[in-house]
Formats: structure tokens, sequence, C-alpha cells
């Protein structure tokens, strides 16, 4: 998971999709449930309202990723889009099933909404 860079100020929902290698905050986990406890600690550290991108891969060590993961990350961009909300609350969103998923530079808060829990 990388943390998104809101890079739009008029467009506060976007949220650019870093690669691994440009990414500000990075966490590999074993569990995508362990990615809610990264995001908490990300939370403290970043700010209440952040945006984070998920990908799962095959990859022992975040601080060496196969080259492999890195170029099709900044290639393609994470399916899973995470936001944090005011109130503690998250909304994850997935693009692994869209047909066409939207492209780093359209991707906004609209998304299929999986799931939404307080942390």
């Amino acid at each position: 998971m990388s943390l998104g860079e809101r890079t739009r100020p008029d467009t506060p929902a976007y949220a650019e999709d870093p690669a691994p290698d440009q990414a500000r905050a990075l966490a590999l986990v074993d569990d995508f449930a362990h990615l809610f406890t990264v995001l908490k600690a990300w939370r403290q550290e970043y700010g209440e309202e952040l945006t984070a991108w998920a990908v799962q891969v095959a990859a022992d060590d975040v601080q060496n990723l196969p080259a492999d993961v890195t170029e099709q990350w900044a290639r393609e961009g994470a399916p899973v889009r995470i936001d944090t909300l005011r109130g503690g609350y998250v909304k994850v969103s997935d693009y692994r099933e869209v047909a066409v998923r939207p492209g780093v530079s359209t991707r906004t808060a609209a998304g299929v909404p999986l799931w939404t829990d307080r942390l």
C-alpha cells in the first residue's frame, strides 16, 4: 500500500497513486486486514483524511520490491483505493472487477464502495 498524494486543491477527492519507489509512505503486509492498522498509524502521522492505494504483490521486503512489481504498479496503478474520512470512517473502492479501470489522472472518490467502518 502506498500513501496517495492529494496534489489538486481544486479537486479535494483527487489523489495520485505514486509508484512504490516514489511514495512518501509504503507498507507491505501479509493480510489485507492489516492495512487498516497501518492506516491508523498514517492518520496520526499525515492527518485524518488521507488516501492510500493498495495492490496484491508477491514480495518479502518492502525496501526490496521486485522490479516487475514497481514497474507494473507505475504503469497500471493500484486497483484498490482506501480513503480515511472524518469521524474515523474508512471507504474502500475496488477497481479490480471494473471493465475499464479509471486512469490515475481520473481517479476520484467515486468508485465501487465495498466496505465502510470506523477505525
